[in-house]
Formats: C-alpha cells, sequence, structure tokens
C-alpha cells in the first residue's frame, strides 16, 4: 500500500504557498500569517482572562435552613458583621426601634404572666391588678402554657425521642402549693407591682406606634401570623406576635415606612418614654416576687432570642446607639423569603460576591424550601438543641428538637441536594449550658439519653453523634458531615466557625465551576 504524503492531504495543497510566489509576496504573506497569529493568541488570552473572571465573580450562593428562631436571621447577621463591616455599621442605628419593641415585648411577657398568675390562684386584692390590661391588648406574649399531648414524640434516627408528658410541654402552673399562704409582704409587694404596671401604660402607646412604622396596614394580617414566642395557644384569646416582610422594616416598601426615614422624632418619642420608665422597668425586672413567679411558671425570658433586661440602664438611655452585640441579639420576626446579595469588603476574599437565602422557618412557609434548592453552593442548617423542653409555635403538639431531627432527615435524604455540601449549626448552646447548669436534666426529655453525664460537652456530643448518623444513613450520595456546635450571638466563636464555612462553601464553588 502506497504511504499517505502531504501531496495527498487537500487542505495542505490548498494553504502552501504558490510555487512561483515571489520573495516580496512571501513577505507580505508572512507578515500577514504573523498577524492573523498574534490576533488568534490575544483572542485566546482574552476568553482565559474572561474564563478567570467569571470563576473569581461567580455568586456564591448559600441557603439557611431551621425551623423559625433557630438563628438563621442573626447568623445572616454575623456574616455581614465579619465581611461586609462597613454596611453593617451603617445599618446600625436601624435596629434601635427594633431594640425598643424586644425591651417592650419582655415587659409585655412578665405584665402578662403577673396577671395571669393572679387571676389563676384567685387571691383577694384589693385592686385589680392593672396589667391584667395588657392581656386583652397584647401582641407578643411568652406565657408557657403549651398544650400537652398523649403518646412519644417521634423522631426517626434519634433513637425515638421518648418525652416524659409531664416535662414534654412544660405547662403552666396554675397554683404553687402554698397558694394560700398570703403574707403582708407578698401583700405590700404586689401592690408596689400594680403601681410600677399603671405607670408602664405609657408603653401601650409607644409599642402601637412602633409597630406601626414596622408594618403597613395592608399587610395587618400576616403581619400577625403563628402565636406568641413560647407556643401560647391562640384559642386562649390572646394577641399574636408581629412579623415583618424582610427588609421592608429598612426599605419602606409596600407602604410600611422605613427605618432609614422614622425620624428623629418617632424614635426618639420611643426612646424618651423607655427614658421616663426606666427606673420602674429595672425595678420590675429586679423584683424576686417577679422572678418568684416566672419560676413557677416555667417563663424564661433570658433565654429568648431580643433578650435586653439585663441592659436596662444602657438600653433605655436617651442617647442610646445599638452596638454589634445589640444587633446581634435583637429579635426580628420575619415572613418570606428574603435574599440577600453583598460583596465581601474583609478577608482573603475579598471581592467574592455572595448571596445568602434565607427563607422562613414556620411550617406553613416550608413548602416555599423547593425551588430554592437549584444551583445552591452549600446549605446551612440551624437546630436549635437548646429547644429540646420546649414545642413549636405554630403546632404546640410538636416538639422544636423532634421537629429539628424530622427537618434535617427530610433535607438529608432529598435527591435535589445529593451533590451538595451540608454545614449544621447546633445553635444556642450557651442558653443549653445554662439550662443544663440550672438542672434541668435532658435524659427526662429525651429517654434515649439514659444515664449520661448532664453536662454541656457530654450533650453536645450525643447530639452531634446523633445528627451525623442521620446524615450517613439518609444522603443519596456519601457527603462529609460538617458540625458545629454554636451560638450564633456570640462574635469571637462565631467569626471562626464562619470562616471554616466560607472555605468550605468556597471549596465546593470551585468545584462547580471546574465541573460546569
Amino acid at each position: 500500500m502506497r504511504s499517505r504524503t502531504s501531496d495527498d492531504d487537500p487542505l495542505a495543497a490548498a494553504l502552501a504557498p504558490p510555487p512561483d510566489e515571489s520573495p516580496e509576496a512571501t513577505a507580505i504573506r508572512i507578515a500577514r500569517e504573523e498577524e492573523a497569529l498574534r490576533i488568534s493568541q490575544a483572542i485566546d488570552e482574552s476568553i482565559r482572562l474572561e474564563r478567570q473572571a467569571n470563576k473569581r465573580n461567580k455568586v456564591v450562593r448559600v441557603l439557611l435552613l431551621g425551623q423559625s428562631e433557630s438563628g438563621k436571621s442573626t447568623t445572616l447577621r454575623q456574616f455581614q458583621r465579619i465581611y461586609t463591616p462597613t454596611a453593617f455599621r451603617e445599618e446600625r442605628i436601624h435596629w434601635r426601634i427594633i431594640i425598643q419593641m424586644n425591651v417592650i415585648r419582655s415587659i409585655r411577657t412578665i405584665l402578662v404572666a403577673l396577671s395571669s398568675y393572679y387571676r389563676q390562684t384567685s387571691r383577694a386584692r384589693a385592686t385589680t391588678f392593672s396589667g391584667a390590661r395588657w392581656d386583652s391588648r397584647s401582641h407578643v406574649t411568652s406565657i408557657r402554657t403549651e398544650r400537652r399531648t398523649k403518646g412519644k414524640g417521634r423522631a426517626d434516627n434519634l433513637s425515638d425521642l421518648d418525652y416524659d408528658e409531664d416535662e414534654r410541654t412544660g405547662d403552666a402552673v396554675t397554683a404553687p402549693l402554698w397558694a394560700d399562704v398570703y403574707s403582708e409582704q407578698d401583700a405590700r409587694e404586689d401592690a408596689v407591682l400594680d403601681e410600677i404596671a399603671q405607670r408602664l401604660e405609657p408603653l401601650h402607646r409607644i409599642e402601637a406606634m412602633l409597630k406601626g412604622l414596622l408594618v403597613p396596614p395592608s399587610e395587618e394580617e400576616p403581619a400577625d401570623l403563628g402565636t406568641g414566642p413560647a407556643g401560647l395557644a391562640t384559642a386562649l384569646g390572646h394577641a399574636k406576635e408581629i412579623f415583618v416582610r424582610p427588609g421592608r422594616w429598612r426599605s419602606g416598601g409596600a407602604g410600611a415606612r422605613p427605618a432609614s426615614s422614622i425620624g428623629p422624632e418617632a424614635a426618639d418619642e420611643a426612646q424618651r418614654v423607655l427614658f421616663e420608665c426606666r427606673f420602674d422597668l429595672m425595678r420590675l425586672w429586679a423584683s424576686m416576687r417577679v422572678r418568684e413567679i416566672l419560676a413557677l411558671r416555667r417563663i424564661r425570658p433570658e433565654e429568648e432570642s431580643g433578650f435586653f433586661l439585663n441592659d436596662l440602664d444602657r438600653v433605655t438611655g436617651y442617647n442610646y446607639v445599638p452596638s454589634d452585640d445589640d444587633v446581634l441579639k435583637a429579635r426580628l420576626k420575619t415572613i418570606g423569603v428574603s435574599e440577600h446579595k453583598f460583596e465581601m469588603e474583609a478577608g482573603d476574599q475579598r471581592g467574592t460576591q455572595w448571596r445568602i437565602v434565607d427563607v422562613g422557618g414556620s411550617r406553613f412557609q416550608r413548602p416555599t424550601w423547593v425551588p430554592f434548592f437549584d444551583n445552591v453552593d452549600a446549605i446551612i442548617f440551624l437546630a436549635p438543641i437548646s429547644a429540646f423542653d420546649q414545642v413549636l409555635t405554630e403546632d404546640p403538639t410538636v416538639n422544636r428538637l423532634e421537629d429539628s431531627v424530622l427537618l434535617w432527615k427530610g433535607i438529608c435524604q432529598n435527591k435535589l441536594l445529593a451533590n451538595v455540601d451540608f454545614v449544621l449549626f447546633l445553635n444556642k448552646c450557651d442558653i443549653l449550658q445554662r439550662k443544663l447548669e440550672s438542672g434541668v436534666r435532658l435524659a427526662r426529655y429525651v429517654k434515649s439519653y439514659d444515664d449520661r453525664s448532664n453536662d454541656i460537652e457530654t450533650v453536645s456530643k450525643y447530639f452531634r453523634g446523633k445528627f451525623s448518623a442521620i446524615q450517613s444513613t439518609y444522603s443519596p450520595a456519601p457527603r462529609k458531615f460538617y458540625g458545629y456546635c454554636t451560638s450564633i450571638t456570640e462574635k469571637t466563636a462565631t467569626a471562626g466557625i464562619l470562616a471554616s464555612v466560607r472555605d468550605i462553601v468556597l471549596r465546593q464553588n470551585l468545584r462547580s465551576v471546574r465541573l460546569a
């Protein structure tokens, strides 16, 4: 067989120079070929640089998931504080109105608890406790009158959370054994509390004013979805906690006045009233009689987000400006999905575009999660493990820990997320530690915990192992377990955790870019 030569290649023959090409024509041809090569190389380089820029500028998408009040919004604020500090500092003053609402909410919790306690113990009193007026007009309350349910709580792969029925929901104590022993000292203290409640009546007007600034009239109905923060049954006739649309309290969308435009008049009026009431507020919270009644009713306002009663002297100051810690602690319940885009200002990833999606965690909002599973780089799932003795706000028959376990299982086994990295935050470990140290035993709520030591290290290790086992069992494909015990309001430790999370997310993002 004859071997193939360049003479047999029609393309080579077509590109070959003419056999009678003159030296001048050869020089021109070579010059044109060199120019064409230079242009081609320049185009290739431009494409290469564009691809590199696209990799650098590709939006990193992170989804925050978890039940309501698990700490998703606080996690977002921590990201903003660490990686976009300029924008975070500029927004601090806008949070003063939220903190004012938080203070009033905590005071309302106390006054409603006192009023309810006095009614239920049927004590003879010279006057009707003035705090009773707070019941019918309450927008926010935190009385733990959660219903009991028969049967044990279910949580797959957590060895069946076998709850003690008397401990599962923390029912309010209706009357202590010594209820009939009503001393003169009790009477004097109750009279003082009655006077304080009367002097705190201006807070009603301030609360209504602040609510009007945060929530537009057209959104009154969605603003009041859900029951009180500790699971107060709607059937008891108490009003509900307000919700706001994400971002609108700052931007003023849909009729709401933005915080940036509220101006000094309204904001200063609220602060002025708090300033004038500050000594009564501090006296109310410092009262041992109040603490006694709260303890009897198993009400622990210090475990709720947005708790500032230990800082009343500072936050009720006339010229008060929120600190970073105040913004992280502030409680703002939102309804709907919020998407936050920002460019990192600090760290070795400066300039990276991030998009963090914070979706509502209430049960009625969870069907909106699925559309956001597409094209996500990582999911941060928050499980508040301190809530092992609490129930869902929207369904007081469901234990909050049980709900988090079932949510985690559902996310792990979702095939749409088979190639997505998960980062688990076992959150509110600071509250968990205080609860355990106060004598609350986990084994009374979670029977599978058995006789293990009731300390924070052992408990957190137990939960971490259980959640890790769920991920390993139910994930469609093997994935590495990233689990952290967090107190998301704490700045120093959280900064280190978020740096690790950032690296995990960026690695996943890089992998997806290489596969694209």
